[in-house]
This record gives structure tokens, sequence and C-alpha cells, in this order.
């Protein structure tokens, strides 16, 4: 990749500060964007070229101030990476879900892509150019239901809603993307491992072996590393992609055992 590939380009990625979303900031920044990135809380990493947007996106009104500090910065946005979600359910199956935990999953797996492109890819439709990027799971298709159900049925629909927006957009110019990660080598997976060891007592390497279990095993050997998730997001948002739209990009080393 070239360092200055995305030298004119106006970055959006949620989610921005940890794990694979930190990763496809610095990469994009890497190789030229004007990137923002937004979460909760700040944290010292962050390069110093990119703009930081402290909000809640869990909140209509952090989502709206985040699109607002995207029209104050930028004045538009050519790139949108939907990276925010993640699951802090209890493990123990569907009885653990409460309404909250239902409430949560949705809202930061679905509802936060859905609000924030419902604001921002108007401008890219009168532009009649732009590329997207929602950031789902193998999960959506091969859920975990000891301790991420609502999760991965929140996935699921996100990843069925971008089908739908790459359809009505797409005439416009606009291409609209999923990228599937299996196991993904972050802190929120760490966390997650904890949760289950807490939740039946057990070791973090037995709650580690039940998620392998479960998953099938990974043919790879390993969980996807970050950075790897972050170039493939760069290759799918780039010039070099331009018929690319509408399809879903699974990166899972092999966990997915079919077709």
């Amino acid at each position: 990749m070239n360092k200055s590939e995305f030298a004119d380009k106006k970055v959006l990625v949620t989610g921005g500060t940890k794990g694979q979303g930190a990763a496809i900031v610095r990469k994009l920044a890497g190789l030229g964007a004007q990137v923002m990135t937004t979460a909760r809380a700040s944290v010292p990493d962050i390069p110093e070229n990119v703009i930081f947007v402290e909000s809640d996106l869990s909140k209509l009104s952090g989502v709206e101030e985040v699109a607002k500090a995207v029209e104050e910065h930028f004045g538009r946005v050519d790139i949108i990476v939907h990276s925010v979600g993640g699951s802090s359910s209890p493990g123990g199956g569907f009885k653990a879900q409460s309404e909250d935990e239902w409430q949560k999953a949705l809202t930061l797996n679905l509802l936060v892509a859905v609000r924030l492109d419902r604001l921002l890819v108007p401008k890219m439709v009168e532009q009649r150019s732009g590329a997207i990027i929602h950031i789902s799971s193998i999960q959506r298709s091969l859920p975990l239901f000891e301790s991420t159900i609502a999760y991965a049925a929140a996935k699921a629909a996100l990843t069925n809603y971008s089908k739908s927006l790459a359809k009505e957009v797409g005439p416009q110019g606009v291409r609209v993307n999923v990228v599937s990660p299996g196991w993904v080598a972050t802190e929120a997976s760490v966390e997650m491992m904890k949760r289950i060891s807490t939740s039946n007592g057990i070791s973090i390497e037995e709650a580690t072996s039940s998620v392998m279990n479960a998953l099938g095993g990974i043919p790879l050997g390993r969980p996807a590393m970050p950075d790897e998730v972050a170039e493939l997001v760069a290759f799918l948002v780039s010039d070099r992609a331009p018929s690319i739209q509408g399809h879903e990009y699974i990166i899972d080393g092999g966990t997915i055992p079919t077709i």
C-alpha cells in the first residue's frame, strides 16, 4: 500500500481506541487519511494526527454529537468504519440474559451503526461517493449461546441491515461491505474469558478451551490479530476495490467449517 493512498480521504472510525478498532485507526492514518475516532474515554496512545471525540454512542445524543463533530472538522466523510461493538453479558445461556443485557447488545452492535448512517450517509449519497464497513462477527451464523447470544443476534441483524443499505445506496456510488472476524486477540476477548470463568467456576484456560470447542476449533491454530483485520478493512475501503459492494468478508482462520 502507498503511504499516501488515503491522503484526500476523511474517515470516521467508531470504537477506535482498543483492539481491532485501534488497529484500523492506525492503519488508515498511517496511509495518509484524516481520521476521526470516538469512544467513551480517551487513551494515551491515540496517534497525534487523529481527532478524538469523547462520546457515549449508546445514547442517541452521543451519536448526534459525533455526527456534528464530523461536519465541523471535515465538512464531509468519505469512509465510515463502524468498529464499535462487543458484549458485556454474563455466562449462563439465554436465562442469564436480562432485558438490560439485550438492550445493551442491540444498541451497541446494531443501532449505533444505524443511527450514525442515518445522519452521515445522506451526504455520501449527495456527493455520489463513499465507502462504509460494518464490523460484524462470525457469531452471526455461528453463535456462542453460553455468553454472547444477544451479541450474536445483534450482529446477525447488522449484517442483514448492511446488505439492505448496500442495495439502496450502491446506485449513488456508495459502497457498503461487512467484515466478520472470528476470534480476534483483543482486550475484549480476554475479558470475555474472565466472565465465562467467573460465571461457571472454571479456570481461564478451561473457559478458553470451552469457547474453542464451541467454535469447532480454529484450523489456523490461533486467533486473528487486530492488524490483520485492519489490513482487510483498508483494502475494502480503498480505490483498489471499486466493484466490491454488498458482501461479507470473513477473517476467522478457517473457523466456519462450511463454504
